[in-house]
């Protein structure tokens, strides 16, 4: 597969470098999987995209358009990657936005990564990343456009040879791995990094909360260092690629991954 952009709907090889996604990575995005032709947990999706758009003050009027454009692209694939950018335009006197704005929304296909059917059956090792996230409780959450600490979380795991890294917030507490987020099992009970500083709410995050309630499971969000994962029996990573990930080992401790075929099963992965 080639992937191809669309920008307001239009075919497009280019964004204008006046743009506020170039200049000051002014909007945010979402990473939808397309199985069998249609778009997975896409209302999630736009939620998400309705509320990052809130808490950054851009306007955008023309979810049907990008809601229309995002189904017709998924028709014929089984098994793929739909990527959608709104960013606030163009415009406006250096960091401070234009006054209306004229939002554009960007749509790109991609394959889908070609490793992760292999990460859900085996699982991987982890380790503990240097980099630290920054806190700030405006930015918490959302998935924007701003991804300078993950790129440099990437290209250090990289340079070491790993599949990916746990990060800590600059308190020295948990929050997510460079492209998930984290779950993980102390007897009965299951935790998951409360996200009200730093990192991303993802979508099978989410989906992955409301099964684990429904099976009448505890769960808790809370705030604590990566030692509390000695005391762990599962450890996994989620996001709505990938699906759910077992961590076989971190920090020289194993993990077990039974049972987490069922939890991929009810979220959508076979």
């Amino acid at each position: 597969m080639t992937s191809s952009l669309l920008i307001n709907g239009q075919p497009a090889d280019s964004l204008i470098a006046s743009d506020r996604a170039i200049q000051y990575g002014d909007g945010v995005f979402t990473t939808i999987r397309i199985k069998d032709g249609e778009l997975a947990f896409w209302s999630e999706h736009q939620r998400r995209l309705e509320q990052g758009l809130a808490r950054l003050g851009i306007d955008f009027h023309e979810w049907d358009a990008l809601g229309a454009c995002s189904v017709k692209q998924a028709i014929g694939h089984s098994d793929a990657v739909l990527k959608i950018l709104i960013s606030r335009g163009s415009g406006g006197r250096g960091y401070l936005p234009p006054s209306p704005a004229k939002a554009n929304w960007i749509i790109s296909l991609h394959p889908m990564p070609s490793h992760y059917a292999l990460w859900r059956q085996q699982g991987i090792s982890l380790h503990l990343s240097p980099i630290q996230l920054a806190k700030q409780p405006l930015l918490a959450g959302i998935k924007h456009l701003n991804r300078l600490e993950q790129v440099l979380i990437r290209q250090h795991a990289q340079r070491q040879g790993w599949l990916d890294a746990l990060v800590c917030d600059t308190d020295g507490m948990l929050v997510e791995s460079s492209v998930a987020n984290v779950f993980w099992r102390i007897g009965n009970t299951w935790y998951t990094p409360e996200l009200s500083y730093a990192g991303v709410d993802g979508i099978m995050r989410q989906h992955l909360m409301q099964i684990l309630q429904k099976r009448g499971d505890s769960l808790y969000q809370v705030r604590c260092a990566p030692s509390c994962l000695a005391q762990a029996t599962q450890l996994l990573l989620c996001n709505s690629l990938m699906g759910v990930v077992p961590v076989a080992d971190f920090a020289g401790r194993q993990y077990s991954l039974n049972g987490l075929a069922q939890l991929n099963k009810e979220c959508g992965f076979v």
